[in-house]
């Protein structure tokens, strides 16, 4: 977002200078919220009705009041707000970001849910299922605990953001990253799935990922066309004697892997699955 941008803060906007959140803050200070990642295209927001229904249910099971004006509509309105207020028409990466207000672990002033909703440019090259493979790693210093919470897109991101800065410095694309049991969660950014012996397979949510949109939708899109699929335990080994690996997220859709910990990879069905899945998204 250029600095001269704005974003809403709880229903009004302030230029990005603004500051709006204390030193007292419980997400500051726990991480005591969650945040959503949507794609606004041509003014309309993908799969808007799933993320949304999604971060509704995380307010619920954080224990967030949820005013009665948290409605659908609402929301999304004042994304498009935000997104033609910085000039963002055509493309844009969109963040609601919730958290709790100030107080100390056993003592909130209140449960109501302040949001942030931040917009930013998006290249085009996001509508397009990528040209070079990408090169991972398994990253094995952080790990992903794997309960009632871990599918939520948490403000408590400290594992993904170590893994984020391990792939960074190896000068790699993105890197695995594992749960408590040693087996594989999801990525920094984004759900894993392999084929293995035909069967395309991802991790379950009770293995620690995040319940990522992408990965509902394409999952119900397998499904619905009697695609072999399963939700399970992955374990590293899988991932390296897998024929193919990609990556799903809102952003890109799905990217194909070429390399993991030096094993590569050929792709057939992720630009398969592009075509018939993801791209008519893009062309709605």
């Amino acid at each position: 977002m250029q600095p001269d941008g704005y974003f809403n803060y709880n229903g009004k906007l302030y230029k990005n200078e603004k500051s709006v959140i204390s030193v007292s803050n419980r997400s500051f200070r726990y991480g005591d919220g969650c945040f959503e990642t949507l794609k606004m295209l041509n003014g309309k927001i993908c799969l808007h009705t799933m993320h949304l229904e999604r971060l509704f249910v995380s307010l619920q099971q954080l224990h967030f009041n949820r005013p009665n004006y948290f409605i659908t509509d609402a929301f999304q309105e004042q994304v498009l707000e935000v997104a033609k207020k910085n000039h963002h028409k055509k493309a844009a990466r969109v963040r609601i970001t919730i958290a709790r207000g100030d107080g100390g672990l056993y003592d909130p002033e209140n449960d109501f849910p302040n949001y942030v909703i931040q917009t930013w440019d998006l290249n085009s090259a996001n509508n397009r299922l990528n040209e070079n493979g990408l090169v991972v790693g398994i990253h094995t210093d952080a790990r992903k605990i794997n309960d009632a919470f871990s599918h939520i897109k948490s403000n408590n991101y400290l594992c993904y953001a170590m893994a984020a800065y391990w792939a960074k410095e190896n000068k790699l694309n993105d890197a695995l990253v594992l749960n408590a049991q040693g087996n594989v969660a999801d990525t920094t950014i984004a759900n894993v799935f392999i084929v293995q012996n035909g069967v395309i397979k991802t991790p379950a949510l009770t293995e620690g990922c995040v319940g990522g949109i992408m990965r509902k939708y394409l999952l119900k899109c397998l499904r619905e066309e009697n695609i072999p699929v399963e939700e399970t335990t992955i374990s590293p080994d899988d991932v390296l004697n897998a024929s193919e690996v990609f990556f799903t997220n809102t952003i890109f859709g799905i990217k194909w892997v070429k390399e993991v910990n030096d094993v590569h990879y050929k792709t057939q069905t992720a630009p398969l699955l592009y075509e018939k899945f993801i791209a008519p998204l893009w062309n709605q």
